[in-house]
Parts: C-alpha cells; sequence; structure tokens
C-alpha cells in the first residue's frame, strides 16, 4: 500500500504541470500586426510573410474554454502541415515552412471573406435543415428522400460569409458573386480548387480506413493568384467517419463512429453548457484535458498514419521564438 500512495501523488503531478500554451505575446523583428483568433494566432512580419502559430486553447459553441489542451496545438499544426505539403502539387498554398511543430510560416495573401465548406454526406447543420424540411442549401437543390449521414451523388459547396464578430452565415455562389464579395473569375477558381481538393483529402482518408465526410477552405490572393490559405484537413475544420461499419450503421439508422471533436461538445452538452447566454462553462479538470489531449493524439496518428512525437514541453514560448527566428533568417537569404 505504501508503494502505491508513494506513486499516484507522482503521476498526478505529471498530469496538472503538463504545459500548454495558451497565450502568446511574440515582437519579431519586421513584425507588423498580430491577431489573436479562437485557436491561432497570426503575425504579420513586414507585411508580407504570417507567423501562425497554433496556440493548445480549445473552442466550442464559438466560446474559447478556460483551460488548454496539451499537445493539441502541435496536432494541428503538423496534420495542417502534412496534408498542404500533400496537396500543393494540385492547388497553390501559402506554407513557405513548418519551423516548430506548432508554427507553420508562409505568404500573406488578401483573404476572401468567404469560407468554401464541401459536404460529401447528408450530417451535422445541412441535416438538421433537410430534417426540417428544407431542400435547398446555399443555393443548391438537395435530393428528395434523403436520410441522415447518407451520401450525396455528389459532394455540394455551401459557402459561408465569414463574419468578423458572431456566426458566419450561410451564402450562395449566386449571392457571392452578385454582392461583388468574390469575381466570378477568382469564385470558380476556388470552387475548383475546393472540389481538387476535397478529391485528394478523400482519398487519403480512405487509405487510413476513414470518411472524409465534409470540410471547410479559406482562400486568398497573392500576385494576382487564387492560394489555399489557413489549415486543411484537421479536426477541428473537417468531420471524419470511420469506414469500417459505415453501412451497416448506416442501414440501420444509427450514429456514426466519428474522428473529430465532436466528443468535447458533447461532454459540455452533457454538463448542461451549450454556449447560451446565462450558462456556466463546467470545470475542466486536469484529468479531462489530460483525456482530450489523448483523443488529439488519437486523432493524429489515424489521420496521418504516422507515430506522434510529443515535441518538449518545457519553454514553449522561448522554443517557439527561437525557432520562428531562425526561420525567418533563413527566409531572408
Amino acid at each position: 500500500m505504501t508503494h502505491h500512495k508513494r506513486v499516484f501523488p507522482i503521476i498526478h503531478n505529471s498530469i496538472t504541470t503538463m504545459a500548454t500554451l495558451t497565450k502568446t505575446e511574440f515582437s519579431f523583428p519586421g513584425q507588423t500586426a498580430v491577431y489573436h483568433g479562437k485557436v491561432r494566432d497570426v503575425y504579420t512580419i513586414a507585411d508580407d510573410l504570417l507567423v501562425m502559430v497554433a496556440t493548445d486553447r480549445i473552442s466550442a459553441f464559438d466560446v474559447i474554454l478556460p483551460k488548454g489542451i496539451p499537445y493539441k496545438g502541435q496536432v494541428l499544426n503538423q496534420i495542417a502541415s502534412k496534408f498542404l505539403e500533400a496537396t500543393a502539387d494540385i492547388v497553390p498554398n501559402w506554407r513557405l515552412a513548418t519551423p516548430d511543430p506548432m508554427v507553420t510560416v508562409g505568404y500573406r495573401c488578401e483573404g476572401f471573406p468567404v469560407e468554401m465548406i464541401i459536404r460529401g454526406y447528408l450530417t451535422g447543420s445541412a441535416w438538421r435543415e433537410y430534417a426540417a424540411g428544407k431542400r435547398e442549401l446555399c443555393g443548391v437543390k438537395l435530393p428528395e428522400g434523403m436520410h441522415e449521414n447518407e451520401r450525396f451523388p455528389e459532394p455540394i459547396i455551401t459557402p459561408t460569409t465569414k463574419a468578423a464578430e458572431g456566426h458566419d452565415e450561410n451564402i450562395s455562389r449566386e449571392e457571392i458573386i452578385a454582392q461583388g464579395l468574390v469575381s466570378r473569375e477568382d469564385y470558380e477558381q476556388m470552387e475548383a480548387y475546393t472540389r481538387a481538393l476535397f478529391a485528394r483529402g478523400s482519398q487519403m482518408a480512405r487509405e487510413k480506413g476513414l470518411i472524409l465526410v465534409d470540410t471547410k477552405y479559406e482562400f486568398g490572393k497573392r500576385d494576382g493568384k487564387v492560394i489555399l490559405i489557413d489549415e486543411i484537413h484537421t479536426p477541428d475544420s473537417s468531420r471524419y467517419f470511420y469506414a469500417e461499419g459505415y453501412q451497416e450503421r448506416f442501414e440501420k439508422g444509427l450514429p456514426q463512429r466519428q474522428l473529430s471533436k465532436e466528443f468535447v461538445r458533447q461532454w459540455l452538452i452533457d454538463h448542461g453548457f451549450m454556449g447560451k447566454e446565462g450558462q456556466q462553462v463546467p470545470e475542466m479538470t486536469d484529468a479531462f484535458c489530460n483525456e482530450v489531449s489523448e483523443r488529439y493524439i488519437e486523432l493524429y496518428e489515424h489521420i496521418t498514419g504516422c507515430r506522434f512525437e510529443k515535441a518538449p514541453e518545457e519553454h514553449l514560448a522561448d522554443r517557439i521564438c527561437a525557432n520562428v527566428l531562425s526561420s525567418l533568417d533563413q527566409l531572408k537569404k
């Protein structure tokens, strides 16, 4: 018994002291702007380059939760980096380097004010609208007689406007062009790129026993060309189903096994939180944060097919700063 008493606090301490990066305040040479998003902090260098830091912050229901998740930033950054590299032959993107497990450095582009959401299956908010009787989504006609989690005959693109505050709003292709948010030529290029990326992402998912259900892409413009920006195919921007058992579950009307951050949303719902006014975020214990961390690592290994190598936790901010400075020096040469 004495032996167990000695060991337990050590394990407990290792959980409580696991380092996370939830706030950054870097000041890089030539820095001209900084933007703190829900999950990523983006530093602009000389109005030409971006340093995108994937923090360990986690958001759900448009709320940043009070505690960080160990290794989450590394998971997201490394998945995105892998997919940006794996799709650069079909769609040009902003990435130049990944100098740190939590950082991507790339070109600054003028972002378009729309997000390109592409759906291969009828699920999530699209299913909720369909179940309520809607047969058109963002100007796209939906077939009659579909069921939840059913595959569309062809993937559909359902864009949203990028809201500076509040929720993004659904919008149709015609409205985007008519309102001058994106020119017809640029929009058609974005649409073609979206389909090409989704096809490549779906193929890569199939090879890992997964189904890429839906995802979102963001694009910008640089030197007159449409370029893919931000991140792609991570659990924060994409929904994956396990391929094994999909058909059987679909035929029986059972929920699909998902590989996404849905489990965090579900935990919050189970504890009475859906981001509504007056609701309190439930206490996130160290054990819970650790469990979420393990789930993110599992997502990484499943999606990439690679073993996750935990980067050293000590002095996270110092490590990132040193790696970014070294990368910026290299890019100047």
